[in-house]
Parts: structure tokens; sequence; C-alpha cells
């Protein structure tokens, strides 16, 4: 329900935008994030934004990267400036979902991991 696109080859300085969309019978998206994992490495934090508009990025993208959300699309964005090689790694998102299903009168909560994109960083 998660579809990730964007990422790619990029020079060192150069930008790449993102895109995470939500799919399906979607009420809303109370949570997108995004994560990466380098080769060998954790994955870790990127940013995230919370459905009541906190944002976090980690130190080392603060003041380069940017996340936000289309609520009106369901899809999650992080515009990246400044690439670094540092930077290099399959890129996920990650989105609480709330969905809903008309016939049962139901709302589901649920947390969705988009496939992932590689962007590579060259210096």
């Amino acid at each position: 329900q998660l579809q990730a696109s964007g990422g790619g080859l990029v020079q060192a300085g150069g930008s790449l935008r993102l895109s995470c969309a939500a799919s399906g019978s979607i009420h809303s998206v109370d949570y997108m994030g995004w994560y990466r994992q380098a080769p060998g490495k954790q994955r870790e934090l990127v940013a995230d934004m919370r459905s009541n508009g906190d944002i976090n990025y980690a130190g080392s993208v603060k003041g380069r990267f940017t996340i936000s959300k289309d609520n009106a699309k369901n899809t999650g964005y992080l515009e990246m400036n400044s690439l670094k090689p540092e930077g290099t790694a399959v890129y996920y998102c990650q989105a609480h979902l709330t969905t809903v299903d008309l016939v049962a009168n139901t709302q589901t909560l649920m947390t969705r991991w988009g496939p992932g994109t590689l962007v590579t960083v060259s210096s």
C-alpha cells in the first residue's frame, strides 16, 4: 500500500525528491517517516512528520532535507538537497495509516513500509 519513488544517481551537491504514495481505502496518513539503510549499516531515521505537525530530522541531514506531506494525495515527500556521498543508501518510507471499510463502517490503524528506493551519490 506504499510505493516509494524518486531515487537515482546524483552527483555530490545535487538534489533529489523522493515520494511515498499510500494507496487503498485511506482515511488518513497519521505519520510519515523516511529511513535509510547504507550497505553494511543499520537502518536509521532520516526524518519524520507526525499528524500534529511535529517534524524531526537526523542531525546529519538537518538544513539540507525537507519532509512534507500532501494530505489530499496521501503522499509524503523528502526533498534532499546538497547531497553527500555518505547519503548513498536505500531509502524507505514508513507510514501509519488509518484505513476505512465503508461496508463494515470500521477504521483500522496500520503501519506499512514502502519497498525502498536506491539513492546513489557520486563524489
